[in-house]
Parts: structure tokens; C-alpha cells; sequence
């Protein structure tokens, strides 16, 4: 049951970021193998909700399984992305556990919530896409020294990424159907 307990710890220290207290380290496993853990949940999730979408169409063969989950692990990708270019463009040496390890949580969070989001249809896609601009801006105030400026800036960028790799993946799955 460690993964349970990894869970609500989370849960416990994400409301403590979005409160903006100061004892949400003690929450989350911030070395290693926290990250380990914290990426294990974040692609059992992804496998779920491939699973869970396809439900009623029957599930997709390994290739398509793979696939699936790696569209769906982009949001990692562009936490990644952002974080590194905001470090690198800075050129500080903040680490990068106390963003990542909360930050895959949040990612968790967040696939859970777009799905269910998705069902609905529609623009209101778009609410998940704010809450976890807010929730990686406040990520970056409580974990690193960087300003509000800079925090707004990386939450931004992280969710501009996200979109903009899922778009240019959709445009290119269209053109591979295409006769150009």
C-alpha cells in the first residue's frame, strides 16, 4: 500500500501549495526514487485511462497501447521541456526534484481531470487546462526562488507546450492519412 500512501500524500501536499503554507516538502518523497514512484502512478494512470477509453470499442493492440500512452505522456514531456528551458534560459541551478516530483502528481491530476472533462466535450477542456496553469504556478512559487514573473511565465509555457505537441500530432496523424 506504499503507492496509496504516496497518493494522499500528495493529495495532503498539493492542498498545502495551493494554500501557499510552507511544510508541503514534508508530503512528498523529494529524491529519487519519489520521482520512481511518482512517474510508476503517473503511467499506471495513463495505462487506465487508454483501458477505460477503450471501453466500448474494444482495446488496441500493444502497438496501439504504446502509442496511446506516449500522446497521453506528453504533458510530462512538456514539464520537462519547460523546466529545463526556464532553468536554462535563468541560467540558475535550482533543483529539480522539489518541481518534478510534485509536478508528475499534478500531471496526474491533470489526465485524470482532462478525461473527464473530455466526456463532456467541447471548450470546457479548456477549465483543466487553467487549473493546472495555476496549480504549476504555484508550484514554482513555493519550490524555487524564481519571481511571479518568471513562475506566470513557466506555467504558460508548460501549458503552451502541452497543447501545441498534442496539435502538431494531430496535424501529422491527419496528413499520414491524407493522398498528398
Amino acid at each position: 500500500m506504499k503507492l496509496w500512501a504516496a497518493l494522499s500524500n500528495a493529495a495532503a501536499g498539493w492542498i498545502v501549495i495551493l494554500r501557499g503554507e510552507g511544510e508541503w516538502r514534508d508530503r512528498f518523497a523529494l529524491t529519487a526514487p519519489g520521482l520512481v514512484t511518482a512517474l510508476f502512478i503517473f503511467v499506471f494512470m495513463t495505462f487506465l485511462a487508454v483501458a477505460f477509453a477503450s471501453m466500448s470499442i474494444g482495446m488496441p493492440s500493444a502497438g496501439g497501447v504504446v502509442a496511446a500512452m506516449f500522446v497521453l505522456g506528453l504533458p510530462l514531456t512538456a514539464l520537462i521541456v519547460a523546466l529545463l528551458g526556464t532553468r536554462m534560459a535563468l541560467k540558475g541551478d535550482e533543483p529539480l526534484l522539489p518541481v518534478l516530483v510534485p509536478g508528475v502528481y499534478a500531471l496526474t491530476a491533470f489526465l485524470l481531470a482532462e478525461g473527464i472533462l473530455a466526456m463532456i466535450g467541447g471548450p470546457v477542456i479548456m477549465l483543466s487546462w487553467l487549473v493546472l496553469g495555476y496549480m504549476l504556478f504555484r508550484l514554482i512559487r513555493v519550490s524555487t526562488t524564481w519571481n511571479a514573473g518568471v513562475a506566470v511565465a513557466f506555467a504558460v509555457l508548460t501549458v503552451l507546450l502541452l497543447v501545441a505537441m498534442r496539435w502538431a500530432l494531430y496535424m501529422l496523424s491527419d496528413l499520414s492519412g491524407s493522398s498528398i
